[in-house]
């Protein structure tokens, strides 16, 4: 950072992301002090890689979404934090506009949401679901913290937010196989959190909820000029939605939804 500006670090989760972690750290090589919680099932080169490029890298046992977040928060040596995930980068308009609002300590702000740009299937995605996709990632730790249910968490914090202009890219899925594979991950954690916190299913969630996703995203939200793409997103999360409350009535009736295989876990699209 420049002299008079705000000190910052980068708090990074990751498990087996050889294939993003080196785009990650490259993205925010100019920030002081930059740390990687490696889940320790993580069997690739990640660490390797994270070390090699100058991070401070802790193994830690995951936990979930929302506890790994917080734990690299708590291992960050600076107040201003930029919460990351392996799978995504500051894209440079954003890197820019965060270098000078930290520049200038904060502009008066707490934290800044980003809007995040996901590429998938060949493309980046600019409709439907997954665009605009505003998320709190540059904020004072002092004033805020992961909190909700996971797998999908999200910044709480107490003080003046703003936005940033630029994009956050996310390369969440290597190809539609890997999708599918999330899909059933992530179903099977929303489910059990949703038993968790007594809910019972409904045939008007099997029924009703998905379809309405997918109008929602293919339609409202205009997935149609993503082309094939934004076809088969919005099909994939109507089928997202179909199966966690499938699963929650699975979990209902007795069942126990599948655990996942040792070094899948991965944040949260």
């Amino acid at each position: 950072m420049s002299a008079g500006s705000a000190p910052a670090s980068a708090c990074i989760i990751a498990c087996n992301e050889e294939r993003n972690i080196r785009r990650c750290l490259e993205s925010v090589a100019w920030v002081d002090d930059r740390v990687v919680v490696v889940d320790e099932r993580s069997h690739d080169a990640t660490d390797r890689i994270a070390r090699e490029l100058g991070a401070r890298v802790i193994r830690h046992a995951y936990a979930g979404n929302v506890e790994q977040k917080n734990f690299a928060l708590a291992h960050a040596k600076h107040d201003w934090v930029i919460s990351l995930d392996a799978d995504e980068a500051l894209l440079p308009e954003l890197a820019a506009a965060v270098r000078a609002a930290l520049a200038d300590d904060g502009r008066g702000a707490d934290g800044f949401f980003v809007n995040r740009l996901t590429h998938h299937l060949g493309r980046w995605i600019r409709h439907g679901d997954f665009f605009p996709d505003w998320q709190l990632r540059v904020f004072r730790r002092s004033r805020g913290r992961w909190q909700g249910v996971n797998p999908h968490g999200r910044v709480v914090l107490d003080g003046r937010t703003e936005r940033l202009a630029g994009e956050l890219g996310h390369w969440s899925y290597r190809d539609l196989a890997d999708q599918v594979e999330r899909i059933q991950e992530f179903s099977r954690v929303q489910a059990a959190a949703l038993h968790a916190s007594g809910r019972r299913p409904r045939v008007s969630d099997l029924c009703l909820r998905p379809p309405a996703r997918f109008l929602r995203a293919y339609v409202l939200k205009q997935g149609f000029r993503d082309g094939v793409p934004g076809l088969v997103i919005a099909v994939a999360t109507a089928f997202h939605v179909f199966l966690k409350y499938a699963k929650l009535w699975e979990i209902d009736r007795g069942g126990r939804a599948a655990e996942p295989a040792a070094g899948k876990t991965r944040a949260a699209p």
